[in-house]
């Protein structure tokens, strides 16, 4: 993650902005949070008496004071817009005179709205919303249908009943998370804000915010919208922020007031006019210029404050509103994540579409057959009883009913359609809502997924993918954050070519490590960090012994080339304090660390200076300037003031771009040995630093200034021109040294990715990291072994890049014809081949090469290459993909994936907020993929083709009396029975099994990783099966019918009598169909299913005894008959026995991987209940 950095852009609709940067200017390795209590304070100017800085000769800048880099001059190279700003495409915001600002601009009001619906469009838009479902649209028109004289088959509102009851579900499910949506914005509407108006701060609503007008907050209060600084309470304008409601990253920030503004007694009187791009979503760019005093200055990203940020270590800020309400970057960015849709549940769409093939087959039959039966008793059709054409009542004879041949086939076609509509199954939407539910909340409180050290639980963020977790094939992962922890610890320095890894002691000095005296206060580092014995013999020193220079220099430079910020930590001894380094990078808060721990301590830091205590010294270095870390320079230089009135250029960055502005000419041995230093450190797995400097002449650093003064004040080009600045500086550099910092593996990640292999899952590892260093935590990690064959893949043109794989071809096509003795393949590849391969013709031949390797590694990748790498399998391959990640970099990976999932860890929340699922540890996906992804997976596949068989057996008996009613429909079935049937008699149990049910227990599924490829092979859901469940469909609803039919033949029995007959034979039959494949009972289960029975016994009682529907008193006369129960028995017991014996004899003969583990089990448990047995009758001695 950390080596990871992109830009990139998408487009959006015309009124939005033509460019987003998806990422942070920053390499983004966040540390996990700051403790923004009490008893944390910044380390503020005012802390030291100047007296007690040694300082000589500063550099003085005048009235300008410090100018930060790319940030502070507003450019942040890679994070910003693109675009550049003109007047099309800008808005102009008068300083304190919202009237003005408001009445040429049609200005967004400050209150915001996340609901989605009002009190007038709920009903409509809902129900818009819902029938984007097609099914849903197909029982409303059947309902309709059912409106009709011609067509009414069942009563108008039973026929309305079942579509509502689901639609009146959903409107009620939805509804009350959109009150609540409601109450969370009323709430954030009528906030009060200090606001200045007439002069004067006044408590305001923050719906009543108005771009243009000053708006004073303090500490630990939320920003009401977004803000350019004015002036804060840091005499140098500088301000802490956080912006975890905004990012979710909890680390601070520093933004900036420009200088020119910086006059806190007299806010009232700033007037000026601010010209600034439209609101857009980049929340890590803004483009902006202020023109005050009639002068111009340009502000960017550093300058602007975002709504939902909150003030830290900072008394007071002030700032003018530019954009307000539903135009602030926070709600422009307030979208969900992509939509998705399980594999399963589209493999499901297919088959109701054969279904419903099906349905008209059925339909086509009665209707011509009925055509047929017309048409041979056309002469009968006006005398016949039950049919009677003519109408006779009145004095004229018409026909009644009758609207001749053909009309009569079409309706009849329309009234089976009507008769039929449950082959369809309406309830199975809400079914398999409500069991993915159920099953979120068994993951979610699964003991097994839970972080103690962070509390941190599974989440569910998307119900429909549940049952894809089932599936999976391929994994792709990120590395830094997600296979590691992200806790950089300082372990080796190469300095001025030496390397110190020798003999590691916890302290230094003094018992706990190094420490410094201030005005009385001890301050320790909050972090120890282990010490190289040799390098603190030469780093202690006495009064007469001078510092190495290259190791003062190497040391100044981790302590200073950073943005670190220092915050103060209360103890239990008043007298002592610890100092906690927090910043946006965790590589930066281990090298401060430590420098700390070797005496060069960093304990203040402002826009200007910066203090450090350098073995007892304090000495103050004035910031002259800083350019941040960017992803395309991916190093960052800072310009120090000393103390021995010199001006010095301090480096850090990758090495690939470092050794490309060192003067190799200078001490060649030295960049030698570092070189050999750094492979050595990349080859046990460890993130590497290379550090440099310069000193610059009075001359060069005005030459510096004055073209960064110029850059930072461009209207056009800026981001451009200040990192042409940036590169000029960072040229001609002297090597210091470089830095090894490790990043541990996770707890149980070799494991996990052993497990994941034998499940025939493809484990894929994007980095951003060197090769070398992703190599070796690839075998640590157990990604890589030995018995692998590695293949190389460097190369930086198109050529030979083909070359490459053509020649990597060659060599997997070998070992694939190596029969059982061929070794496995690994491809490690890097970010630069890639830039020739993907979305070119050598893509095939990579998706070829890759599909024969059993590892993949890719190093040096940039975020928009792991999803064009996810995208390369889900375009050639059916397969289902799995992207895991920890930051922002992840985030393109994890939404381009059938599966996203986050890792809460150090780098924020934004990968979280784009996954599907988030959990703490890489470990956590082997139980949730191998246990509960396939129990998901069998759960609903049995669930989508049992609800297809219920539904469809009690068709198919409506059908066959079709068939013996002389194709008139009406049905011997009650039509309260028929609604009923799929809300209340056979739809709890499906749901019930469908959460709890298990074919294998836990220890089984993680035992033998190897049974997981059931979902991979799709056996509990697919065509087979489905024709199969059809056929046993077809068979059980002949039994049900023509039994009972057969019995009552020649007995004077009537319609609603054997219509209750059938309903309760269908019901016992589902509900048995379903106990025989029920794995696992337990008391809901038993429940559930014979509870279902029961309550089908008293509805259909209860129907019968009401007087004005048909059938009244039926089901007493016929269950008072022993034929009656004999015809149910039979019926169930012909009905179930075929599919016994069938399944009986396939798990004998041909028994799946499940089936045998499931035996084994059923063994296991025999042994140990017969050991237990015999343990207790032991004879007593």
């Amino acid at each position: 993650m950390t080596s990871d950095h992109s830009s990139y852009t998408v487009e959006m609709s015309s009124d939005e902005l033509k460019t987003v940067d998806s990422q942070s200017q920053k390499e983004k390795d966040e540390p996990g949070g700051s403790n923004s209590s009490s008893s944390h304070r910044s380390i503020s100017s005012n802390t030291w008496r100047a007296n007690s800085i040694k300082e000589v000769g500063v550099i003085e800048l005048g009235s300008k004071g410090a100018t930060y880099g790319s940030r502070k001059g507003g450019s942040s190279s890679m994070s910003m817009s693109r675009r550049e700003i003109s007047d099309e495409d800008s808005r102009k915001v008068y300083i304190n005179d919202p009237v003005k600002s408001n009445e040429s601009f049609d200005f967004s009001g400050n209150s915001v709205r996340t609901s989605k619906y009002s009190v007038l469009t709920f009903l409509p838009r809902n129900l818009f919303e819902q029938f984007h479902r097609v099914a849903y649209v197909y029982f409303l028109i059947i309902a309709i249908l059912n409106q009709l004289p011609q067509l009414a088959v069942f009563g108008r509102f039973a026929s309305i009943l079942p579509l509502s009851m689901v639609l009146l579900v959903t409107a009620i499910k939805d509804g009350y998370e959109d009150w609540r949506r409601h109450r969370s914005d009323g709430i954030e509407n009528n906030r009060l804000a200090s606001v200045l108006v007439n002069g004067t701060f006044e408590h305001k609503k923050w719906k009543d915010i108005q771009v243009g007008e000053i708006i004073k907050f303090s500490a630990n209060e939320t920003i009401p919208g977004d803000i350019v600084l004015l002036s804060t309470s840091d005499p140098t304008g500088v301000a802490y922020i956080q912006t975890i409601n905004l990012d979710g990253e909890s680390n601070l920030k520093t933004r900036y007031a420009k200088q020119e503004t910086l006059r806190s007694n007299e806010v009232e009187r700033i007037s000026g006019v601010i010209k600034c791009e439209k609101p857009n979503r980049n929340i890590y760019g803004f483009l902006g210029t202020m023109e005050i005093d009639q002068k111009q200055v340009s502000l960017g990203p550093s300058n602007i404050v975002l709504r939902g940020c909150v003030l830290k270590n900072t008394s007071w800020a002030v700032g003018v509103v530019v954009y307000t309400g539903m135009e602030t970057k926070v709600m422009l960015n307030n979208s969900g994540a992509q939509s998705k849709r399980s594999h399963l549940e589209d493999r499901m769409n297919r088959e109701i579409i054969y279904l419903s093939f099906f349905l008209v087959a059925l339909c086509s039959i009665v209707s011509i057959l009925a055509g047929i039966w017309l048409r041979r008793h056309r002469d009968e059709l006006d005398i016949m009883p039950f049919y009677r054409r003519k109408d006779y009542s009145g004095e004229d004879v018409d026909n009644y009913k009758y609207y001749g041949w053909g009309l009569e086939i079409f309706f009849t076609f329309l009234m089976s359609v009507i008769v039929f509509q449950i082959m369809i199954p309406i309830a199975l939407y809400i079914s398999m809502e409500l069991v993915r539910l159920g099953q979120a909340y068994f993951m979610i409180r699964d003991d097994n997924m839970y972080e103690e050290s962070t509390d941190s639980r599974f989440q569910c963020r998307a119900l429909n993918v549940n049952e894809d977790l089932g599936q999976v094939k391929y994994v792709f992962s990120d590395k830094t954050g997600t296979l590691t922890e992200n806790k950089m610890e300082f372990q080796y320095a190469s300095i001025f070519g030496v390397d110190y890894n020798g003999e590691k002691t916890d302290f230094y000095g003094e018992q706990g490590g190094y420490y410094a005296k201030v005005d009385g206060l001890i301050l320790r580092p909050k972090m120890a960090v282990q010490v190289d014995k040799e390098l603190v013999r030469l780093v202690r020193t006495g009064d007469d012994v001078k510092i190495d220079k290259p190791i003062y220099d190497f040391f100044l430079a981790l302590a200073s080339c950073n943005t670190i910020v220092p915050i103060l930590v209360d103890t239990s001894d008043p007298a002592e304090k610890l100092i906690d380094y927090q910043g946006e990078s965790p590589d930066e808060q281990a090298l401060v660390y430590a420098a700390a721990a070797y005496g060069f301590m960093l304990i203040e830091r402002t826009s200007g200076h910066i203090v450090i205590d350098i073995l007892g010294d304090r000495q103050k270095f004035n910031v002259l300037g800083m350019h941040e870390f960017d992803s395309e320079r991916k190093r960052m230089s800072v310009i120090l003031g000393c103390p021995d009135s010199t001006v010095k250029v301090f480096v850090k960055g990758a090495d690939t771009t470092m050794f490309t502005v060192i003067d190799k000419s200078k001490n060649t041995d030295v960049v030698t040995a570092t070189e050999s230093h750094l492979h050595a450190y990349s080859s046990v797995g460890l993130r590497t630093l290379v550090m440099g400097m310069k000193g610059l002449s009075p001359h060069e650093f005005e030459q510096w200034r004055t073209s960064y003064e110029a850059a930072t004040n461009a209207l056009m080009g800026r981001a451009r021109i200040l990192k042409k600045v940036a590169m000029n500086l960072e040229t001609n550099l002297s090597i210091l040294g470089a830095s090894g910092i490790e990043d541990k593996l996770q707890l149980g990640v070799p494991e996990a990715i052993e497990s994941l292999r034998m499940a025939n899952i493809k484990v894929w590892v994007l980095t951003g990291d060197k090769q070398e260093t992703a190599i070796s935590i690839g075998y640590s990690s157990k990604l890589l072994t030995s018995r692998m064959t590695q293949i190389i893949i460097n190369n930086n043109s198109t050529e030979s890049c083909r070359r490459s794989l053509e020649e990597a071809l060659i060599v997997s096509r070998k070992a694939t014809t190596s029969g059982e003795n061929a070794k496995p393949l690994a491809l490690i590849i890097d970010g630069t081949s890639l830039v020739y391969i993907l979305d070119s013709e050598l893509e095939k031949q990579l998706f070829e090469l890759a599909s024969k390797c059993a590892v993949v590694l890719c190093c040096r990748v940039a975020p928009l290459q792991k999803a064009g790498i996810v995208m390369l399998i889900k375009k050639r391959t059916n397969d289902l993909t799995l992207a895991i990640g920890d930051g922002a970099n992840d985030v393109s990976m994890i939404q381009k994936a059938d599966v996203g999932i986050g890792i809460s860890g150090q780098e924020g929340r934004q990968a979280v907020m784009a996954s599907d699922f988030a959990m703490a540890q890489f470990r956590f996906l082997v139980p949730l993929l191998l246990v509960h992804g396939h129990w998901n997976y069998q759960r609903m596949g049995y669930m989508i083709l049992y609800n297809f068989y219920r539904n469809a057996v009690f068709v198919l008996v409506l059908f066959w009396y079709a068939l013996y009613t002389a194709f008139t429909l009406s049905t011997a079935i009650n039509e309260w029975n028929s609604v009923l049937y799929s809300v209340i008699y056979t739809s709890v149990p499906t749901i019930v099994v469908g959460i709890l049910d298990k074919d294998l227990s836990r220890t089984s599924l993680l035992k033998y990783p190897q049974l997981y490829g059931s979902g991979q092979n799709q056996e509990s859901y697919n065509g087979k099966l489905f024709w199969l469940t059809i056929a046993d469909t077809v068979w059980q609803s002949v039994v049900a019918f023509f039994v009972p039919l057969l019995a009552y033949r020649k007995t004077d029995v009537d319609g609603s009598s054997i219509g209750d007959l059938w309903t309760l034979a269908v019901v016992f039959l589902v509900n048995l169909h379903l106990a025989m494949d029920v794995n696992t009972w337990n008391w809901i289960i038993h429940a559930s299913i014979w509870g279902s029975c029961v309550a089908t016994v008293i509805c259909v009682i209860i129907i019968d005894v009401i007087p004005i529907l048909p059938g009244y008193w039926a089901i007493f006369h016929l269950a008072g008959d022993g034929k009656f129960w004999v015809c149910l028995i039979a019926i169930i017991v012909a009905s179930l026995v075929p599919r016994f014996v069938v399944k009986t004899l396939v798990q004998h003969y041909r028994p799946s991987d499940i089936q045998i583990a499931g035996e084994a089990e059923k063994l296991e448990e025999q042994i140990e209940l017969r050991n237990a047995e015999i343990e207790m009758n032991q004879p007593q001695r």
